[in-house]
């Protein structure tokens, strides 16, 4: 099963966001987007998940188009973290992540467990009954990501689920970037298909199953880290003279400026 983009494009305000984009996020694996800014990163995120509709072509997920699935259905198998999350109420942790149960009926008991689990995932136990107004950038986007976390839990038994997120740990030190990593691995690894916006090249060879490779509204380059990393292509669509060599320790591709 797969979350799947055919052939789509995007035209907004005169201009292309999106050109003949095909992709394929696998359940159980990791994609990670890169590109420049302004290359169409999150508009494709938009688009598989359904917040923008493509000017042509179309989103399936789990071999059913996107938009034939019910919304409370969607919601079981399919969670997204934007880029930026708006929230100004003064709601504690417990309850920013309290809202991706709202799609399932398990009741409050197992709710609250799937809650304080989820936080302490993300090493935000500590902030359960802090007001997430008063937190900082960083613990927002960590309540934020067990928020994301806990609507996808538990297997559903409507198929492989999904896990969407737009530059994760931008707000991020280096423990918890590694941190962020470590869960997305271990999501995979139980089935979850994530794919994520990363601006960190290097992050993303970390992680990456397929490492697909954004430049001006196309897919540049696809393929596992190795295959795709190169010197040539950092040059031609990111503009920065570059030296690939191999992390000592993960043997992944490490970039160096």
């Amino acid at each position: 099963m797969t979350m799947r983009a055919d052939n789509i494009s995007l035209h907004l305000s005169g201009f292309d966001l999106l050109r003949n984009i095909s992709l394929e996020v696998e359940a159980g694996k990791v994609t990670a987007i890169v590109g420049p800014n302004g290359a169409g990163k999150s508009s494709l995120l938009k688009v598989l998940t359904g917040e923008m509709a493509a000017t042509r072509g179309e989103v399936f997920l789990n071999n059913r188009l996107l938009q034939d699935w019910p919304l409370l259905d969607r919601a079981k198998i399919l969670a997204v973290l934007p880029q930026h999350t708006l929230l100004n109420f003064p709601f504690t942790a417990d309850e920013v992540v309290g809202l991706g149960r709202i799609p399932h009926n398990t009741g409050l008991a197992k709710d609250t467990q799937i809650i304080a689990e989820a936080l302490d995932l993300v090493d935000a136990s500590y902030l359960q009954k802090r007001f997430y107004t008063q937190m900082s950038g960083g613990e927002k986007q960590r309540v934020q990501l067990a928020r994301v976390l806990a609507q996808i839990w538990q297997a559903s038994h409507l198929g492989e689920q999904f896990l969407v997120l737009d530059e994760p740990t931008s707000a991020f030190d280096l423990s918890h970037q590694k941190l962020t990593l470590d869960i997305v691995r271990e999501l995979a690894d139980k089935g979850v298909g994530v794919v994520m916006v990363l601006h960190d090249l290097n992050l993303a060879a970390r992680c990456a199953d397929n490492l697909v490779v954004f430049d001006g509204g196309v897919i540049a380059a696809q393929g596992s880290p190795e295959a795709v990393l190169s010197e040539a292509l950092i040059d031609r669509v990111f503009g920065v003279k570059s030296i690939i060599a191999q992390h000592p320790v993960t043997k992944r591709p490490l970039v160096i400026t």
